[in-house]
């Protein structure tokens, strides 16, 4: 790595002033866990990073009440793994982070990194879309919501602006809603997904009154399904409506290949595992392959 300048503000307006939106060389930095890869291996070489270790506190911790989760940007994901807070008002994002990486990792990094660094392949984005999370962003001209499922514009982009930081994420309670995270992996079981679907649903018994559903790493961004979920939406679950399921996810997908596998490869993996999420969901059971 070449040398680089330092900067640790100690809060998140001074940190956003540091940020130049004409200076591609200055980031910010959280747990780091992408960024020093990416540095190391040459790909990015910053001229100044704004670490975010030493901003206020509320930004690393986690609350709840009767609407659902408060996150802080700068919580670690092990730190969500954790809380008791978590597993009672969403576990659903409690069992995903079982398989989230491995533990090293989940101890450093954060939750805002794992949305800001806009990866399709994270484990969380599609989860925290299906729930319905929605963004504190903060900016020079102050705050603004901004839901997770609008956030990544493409493979490694976001709607961020240069000088913009997500401060909270705001997740909704689970409550009655049925939740489930397959994610299809060839290596070890925290490896990254070749396909990752997440389905929250809202059901009477084997009908879906209403469906929120997800899928990433096959595709170039975390994507949300709503093809599908019009199709299976006020309509008993059968196989036959499972099997049309997985077509519809396939027709309304854009797919990458990459080293986890071809185009052809994860159009059949979407078909499968589309049908397994909505039958987990239902079921109260997630997957892993």
């Amino acid at each position: 790595m070449i040398p680089f300048e330092l900067s640790e503000p100690t809060s998140l307006a001074a940190a956003v002033k540091l940020l130049n939106p004409d200076d591609p060389t200055i980031r910010p930095i959280a747990g780091g866990t992408a960024l020093m890869l990416m540095m190391k291996a040459g790909v990015f070489n910053p001229e100044k990073l704004i670490s975010l270790r030493k901003i206020e506190s509320k930004y690393s911790s986690i609350s709840a009440d009767a609407s659902g989760l408060k996150i802080g940007a700068m919580t670690a994901l092990g730190m969500l793994e954790r809380s008791a807070d978590v597993k009672k008002v969403t576990p659903l994002i409690s069992r995903t982070l079982r398989t989230l990486s491995n533990v090293r990792v989940r101890n450093v990094a954060t939750v805002g990194g794992a949305l800001a660094h806009g990866d399709p392949h994270m484990d969380l984005p599609p989860v925290l879309m299906a729930l319905g999370a929605v963004m504190t962003v903060v900016g020079p001209n102050g705050e603004r919501k901004l839901p997770v499922e609008e956030l990544f514009a493409g493979y490694y982009e976001t709607v961020l602006e240069k000088n913009e930081l997500i401060a909270e994420v705001h997740v909704p309670a689970q409550g009655t809603r049925k939740g489930a995270y397959f994610k299809v992996t060839t290596g070890s079981a925290d490896d990254w997904p070749a396909l990752g679907v997440a389905a929250v649903i809202e059901a009477d018994g084997k009908t879906v009154k209403n469906a929120r559903i997800v899928a990433s790493a096959a595709t170039d961004k975390a994507t949300r399904l709503k093809a599908t979920e019009a199709l299976i939406n006020g309509k008993t679950v059968t196989d036959a409506l499972l099997k049309e399921a997985g077509e519809a996810a396939v027709a309304e997908s854009e797919f990458i290949a990459d080293v986890r596998g071809s185009v052809p490869y994860k159009r059949e993996l979407m078909k499968v595992y589309v049908r397994r999420a909505i039958n987990g969901a239902l079921e109260g059971k997630d997957g892993l392959h």
